[in-house]
């Protein structure tokens, strides 16, 4: 038997994680001793905060170790809905909620019941690299929206228009958007809403970076525009970026009873619960006041304003000002690289990782996360521009 007939289809259709391939490589690097700035993290550089630490401390030495609801302890599942009213203006009762593995877990849940064989999801373009591989694994068609840094990489109402088909079932909404920054207004978003109403076009909205927002934008939840749009939206969000949680592992959608129904049933026969204590951290979490999160946010906000005005002075390289989200998404086109190159180059001759565009659609590119300290923005800040003044 050949090796690749033991493997399904689907299986086939899958791509390696380009993010994780350089994070690996920088790490390795690391390891052997190499001064690698990495600018690579998708993920806060701050510690999760001792609160929240605590709360697991003390569900593991109380025996808080067993099976909970698969969808997630009442407890948790009541915060989560109180959250939802408070911050989005959206009314999901605890029913409607089903807190997951991640918010990975959660959007993986949502396009598995919804999408069959050949269903057609629309992603605009750069997206986050697993979703289009999430689609493909539920054997639906992903199709692309490519956006213009001229619109802030933001779909327009024609672009929309222009991309649907008798088989389109679902669009991906991700505001702040990883990896441009991107963060939809009030009208943009009413626009979309207007239009998928009208062609029956679900929107799984993520959420996951709404804590963290610059210039004192105001974010908003496209569910939250009217009951037509709030029965067709997957409103997906999770802790790991607005508390530091990533390996946590817990994230959460609110939704269509009939959808999140089917979610639970799905989580019953594959993960069941999420981990039992780190809900009960996520319940002390959610219980805090939110200081953390605008904490974490001053800081991104002062690196992101630090890298722009060290990117204006440099040649070869350009940008749209990121308004959420802790990445800048810079042009290398003018290098002549392709993305893949520039950023293999960065990291063999100057121990730079970033990561190319061509892991979000688009090769022209490059994302600098500033999920790490200033100081080290400083000295990457410094490398980078003394190389493109070199090539």
């Amino acid at each position: 038997m050949k090796i690749d007939t033991r493997l399904s289809e689907r299986l086939k259709k899958i791509n390696p994680s380009l993010t994780l391939a350089i994070t690996a490589k920088a790490k390795k690097l690391k390891i052997e001793g190499k001064d690698v700035i990495s600018f690579a993290a998708g993920e806060p550089d701050f510690d999760t905060p001792n609160l929240i630490k605590d709360a697991a401390v003390e569900a593991i030495q109380s025996g808080f170790t067993k099976y909970t609801p698969t969808t997630g302890i009442p407890e948790l599942k009541k915060l989560i809905s109180e959250k939802f009213k408070k911050d989005n203006s959206l009314d999901y009762d605890v029913k409607q909620i089903v807190v997951s593995c991640g918010a990975k877990h959660s959007i993986f849940n949502t396009l598995f019941v919804l999408i069959d064989k050949g269903d057609e999801v629309l992603i605009p373009s750069p997206y986050w690299v697993s979703y289009p591989e999430m689609v493909n694994l539920c054997e639906g068609i992903p199709r692309f929206i490519k956006t213009l840094s001229a619109n802030n990489f933001k779909i327009r109402p024609e672009d929309l228009l222009k991309h649907i088909s008798l088989k389109t079932k679902a669009l991906f909404l991700n505001s702040p958007a990883n990896p441009t920054g991107c963060v939809y207004n009030e009208n943009e978003l009413r626009q979309i809403a207007k239009i998928c109403v009208n062609k029956k076009i679900f929107v799984i909205s993520d959420e996951i970076y709404e804590k963290i927002i610059f210039d004192e934008i105001r974010i908003v939840s496209i569910a939250s525009l009217g009951k037509d749009i709030y029965d067709l939206t997957i409103t997906v969000n999770g802790l790991s970026k607005s508390y530091a949680m990533t390996g946590w592992r817990i994230g959460y959608l609110g939704g269509p009873q009939d959808i999140v129904e089917a979610i639970s049933n799905l989580q019953d026969h594959s993960t069941s619960n999420p981990t039992s204590i780190a809900q009960k951290a996520a319940v002390a979490a959610l219980s805090m006041p939110d200081t953390f999160s605008k904490e974490m946010t001053i800081e991104f906000q002062k690196r992101r304003d630090y890298i722009v005005e060290r990117l204006k002075k440099m040649k070869k390289i350009s940008y749209v000002l990121p308004r959420g989200a802790f990445y800048i998404f810079c042009d290398v086109s003018a290098t002549k690289l392709d993305s893949m190159t520039f950023s293999n180059r960065l990291l063999d001759e100057l121990l730079i990782a970033v990561i190319p565009g061509m892991a979000f659609g688009n090769d022209d590119y490059i994302r600098i996360s500033f999920a790490t300290s200033l100081k080290e923005i400083e000295r990457g800040m410094d490398r980078l521009e003394e190389w493109l003044n070199k090539i």
